[in-house]
């Protein structure tokens, strides 16, 4: 499998602010939602440009002033996070990071009217109360994705990360995007990712594997190696673990679409 990967010198150089940090071979400012402490390190050098972490109660994020998404989110997901989350009343406070220079962040007005969903990365569904609740509605948490591809194939994954998670009693989980080809795509100043994927590692059985899937509706879902996924994207997603290690492949879940709601028929609303 070959996959040309998303070059930054493709994108405005006016958007890498001054002194931005790079994040390749940094240390992380909160280890506790990674493996080993260790946050992923990025290879390729160009995504490295214009980074921010920014970490919260039980998330962090790798912010890209470039694409205005963030490259990665991770979470040391707990069993009891996820039955803490069940039954709370979803949020709905989209806001922009006020952490992040207006020049590198999204905005509400990047969104509006784009025929894109604000996706998350660490999902509403993981947050056990309601200050990371709205955390998780921060827009450096978001990526434009496809609707139909939010509701019926990233729902599912979701929802099997959290079955996951209550049976393994903990996983860390890494999400993120993509930018893939030469026809990428913006909403208001925010890149579109081509793709989009979920790393999970169980420490009960310190394996790994991730999902791979377009970010497009009705796109075929890939359960593929990290160290697979790590050369498509160009990111050490799990650098604390060996490249044998990185091989083996987790046993993650089918995941069944949910079906598509068909239009209704025009005339069958004339009967009756």
């Amino acid at each position: 499998m070959f996959y040309r990967i998303f070059t930054a010198v493709a994108l405005s150089a006016a958007l890498i602010a001054p002194g931005a940090a790079s994040a390749a071979g940094a240390s992380t400012g909160c280890p506790s939602h990674y493996v080993d402490g260790r946050a992923p390190e990025i290879r390729n050098p160009k995504l490295a440009n214009a980074t921010r972490e920014l970490c919260y109660g039980v998330f962090g994020v790798m912010h890209s002033g470039i694409t205005r998404t963030p490259l990665w989110s991770a979470e040391n997901l707990r069993a009891e996070n996820v039955a803490a989350a069940q039954g709370m009343k979803r949020d709905n406070d989209f806001h922009a990071e006020s952490r992040l220079p207006r020049s590198q962040r999204a905005e509400l007005s990047d969104y509006a009217r784009s025929g894109f969903d604000r996706g998350h990365l660490a999902p509403n569904g993981d947050m056990p109360d309601k200050r990371t609740q709205r955390e998780s509605f921060t827009l450096a948490n978001m990526v434009p994705q496809d609707g139909d591809h939010n509701r019926h194939i990233w729902a599912p994954i979701e929802g099997e990360v959290r079955k996951m998670a209550k049976k393994e009693g903990q996983l860390y989980v890494i999400t993120g995007p993509a930018f893939l080809g030469n026809n990428l795509r913006k909403v208001g100043n925010v890149l579109v990712p081509s793709h989009m994927y979920k790393v999970v590692y169980s420490p009960r059985q310190k394996m790994a594997a991730a999902w791979f899937t377009e970010n497009r509706a009705q796109a075929d879902i890939q359960v593929i190696p990290v160290a697979e996924l790590e050369r498509i994207v160009g990111i050490e997603f799990l650098p604390s673990l060996s490249q044998q290690q990185k091989e083996r492949m987790l046993r993650l879940p089918k995941i069944k679409q949910k079906k598509q709601p068909k239009e209704r028929d025009f005339w069958s609303g004339l009967k009756g």
